[in-house]
């Protein structure tokens, strides 16, 4: 007797299509469950819990030897996706259940209910059409409803077997309905963060323009704070921005109840690996950079950092996209992240301080410096210095300026640059290439001259201009010019550290 389904599983954050293919020898004397085509351990021991799932069910298991094949069989199936498929293709090789033509995701546990899966979202999107029902865990209907498909909710097996047996079921009809903006209470503000004019400004340029920053100052002050209250002036995410980010957190297991509505916000520890920053692992998974899409990546203490993590990121912060490669094919993954990092000037973390002297060696701060490579500080468009804020201004009662104010600002400036690129396929200034600088950044005579001077003086290459001209397109929108002048070159001036580095540590 053969019998087959469809299902789906998830490998990195990709959905591939599984047909279930079951057929069942009466003849054999032996009752057994035998799974093919590549199935991992979790696969595997969905053997026992289908057992146990029928019988506790009230649902007898077939005689003779039961014959799994999940095809393609190339592909190695990981998790619990598969365990209800599996069973009703038992139920249905065995003519228990009718034939269902539609898609069945779900995990069985050992008394027969349905239980959640990750990557529900992807699955649903990647095979949604008119003619497809899906059959899905009861626990995952907040993530399917923000899809056009047409799905069943199950959440047990004997109550999906009635209703398949009956043929009475009604697939879910979904709204589609999407909150693009919610206004969630914000527990931290900018208007938290005590003076630092300068460096607020510069976290409002680098929201305003997708630029990566860099902080730069001694412990305690208020690096960490800067970096958890900048997602709070970022604009809300829209529609487009909120399925891809969900779609990645539920391939990974990360979405609960609801949809991603915030800018995701990851800072790992200094000492993740590479597998776990860029993603990697003997089962490729996704790493931090991937779960920052549309959000902020905060590397904290930046030189302590592997050497090779760090290298690692040039490429997506060029390309907003991290291909990782295995003998058995190539993943690529987005990785659109904002990245803002935070360092102390040396190992004690006082160099340059007017109140504490610096214990380090020069050896010791140019070693602190060295896991720090050009290539990376080049692709950071502002660096900054936080130095510390005095007695007087930590304890002011001068309320600062508020993210909501901010974050209109913002938003205007972006608005400024989607009207500006709407014939490109970017609609930040930080992602311009150079023949679009060439085509859009128009500098004035003075500005031009100053640019000119800098770059000769420091021996600038061509894309650190690049990225002093993004950043001061930026400031002119956030200023309402039209044209770069003297000011706005000056200010984008200010945030270039590493142009005078051999300075700033010896």
């Amino acid at each position: 007797m053969f019998y087959s389904t469809k299902s789906a599983v998830i490998v990195g954050i990709t959905p591939l299509l599984v047909t279930v293919e079951v057929d069942i020898n009466t003849r054999a004397v032996k009752r057994d469950i035998n799974i093919v085509g590549l199935p991992d351990v979790a696969v595997k021991e969905s053997k026992q819990r289908i057992i146990s799932a029928l019988k506790n069910s009230n649902i007898s298991l077939p005689n003779g030897m039961i014959t799994i094949n999940l095809a393609p069989g190339d592909v190695k199936k990981e998790g619990t996706f598969l365990d209800l498929a599996i069973a009703l293709g038992i139920l249905g090789a065995s003519g228990t259940i009718p034939k269902f033509d539609g898609i069945i995701i779900g995990e069985l546990g050992l008394d027969g209910a349905v239980r959640k899966v990750r990557g529900v979202l992807p699955i649903l999107l990647e095979f949604q059409d008119k003619n497809t029902i899906f059959i899905i865990p009861q626990e995952n209907l907040h993530e399917a409803s923000a899809t056009k498909s047409n799905f069943i909710l199950a959440s047990s097996l004997s109550q999906i077997v009635t209703n398949l047996k009956d043929g009475k079921y009604e697939p879910y009809q979904t709204k589609n309905e999407i909150i693009t903006h919610i206004e969630h209470q914000i527990e931290e503000d900018f208007s938290d963060i005590k003076g630092h004019i300068l460096a607020k400004r510069a976290f409002e340029v680098a929201a305003a323009g997708g630029h990566n920053l860099l902080m730069v100052g001694p412990p305690g002050t208020g690096k960490t704070m800067f970096a958890r209250r900048f997602p709070t002036i970022l604009p809300p995410m829209d529609e487009k921005e909120i399925i891809e980010t969900s779609k990645i957190y539920s391939a990974v297991g990360l979405l609960n109840s609801s949809l991603i509505t915030k800018r995701p916000f990851r800072s790992p520890h200094h000492t993740s690996s590479t597998a776990a920053i860029i993603g990697g692992g003997t089962n490729v998974k996704p790493g931090e950079i991937t779960l920052a899409h549309n959000g902020v990546l905060f590397l904290d203490e930046l030189p302590e950092f592997r050497r090779d993590v760090l290298e690692a990121l040039r490429e997506p912060l060029e390309d907003g996209i991290v291909t990782v490669s295995r003998v058995k094919g190539n993943h690529e993954f987005p990785a659109s992240f904002q990245l803002i990092a935070a360092m102390n000037p040396c190992p004690c973390g006082y160099y340059g301080d007017k109140e504490i002297a610096c214990k380090c060696s020069p050896h010791e701060i140019k070693r602190y410096w060295k896991n720090i490579s050009g290539p990376i500080l080049d692709r950071i468009d502002i660096q900054i210095q936080v130095p510390r804020v005095s007695f007087d201004e930590m304890r002011s009662k001068d309320e600062g300026e508020k993210s909501k104010d901010i974050r209109e600002r913002v938003i205007k400036a972006r608005e400024i640059q989607k009207r500006r690129y709407k014939d490109e396929r970017i609609k930040l200034n930080a992602k311009m290439t150079h023949k679009m600088i060439e085509k859009y950044v128009r500098l004035s005579d003075d500005a031009e001259s100053l640019l000119k001077a800098y770059a000769q003086k420091y021996k600038l290459s061509g894309r650190a201009i690049d990225k002093i001209l993004k950043v001061s397109q930026t400031i002119a929108d956030l200023n309402g010019k039209e044209l770069i002048d003297i000011q706005c070159i000056s200010e984008a001036l200010q945030y270039r550290l590493n142009d005078n580095i051999t300075e700033f540590i010896i």
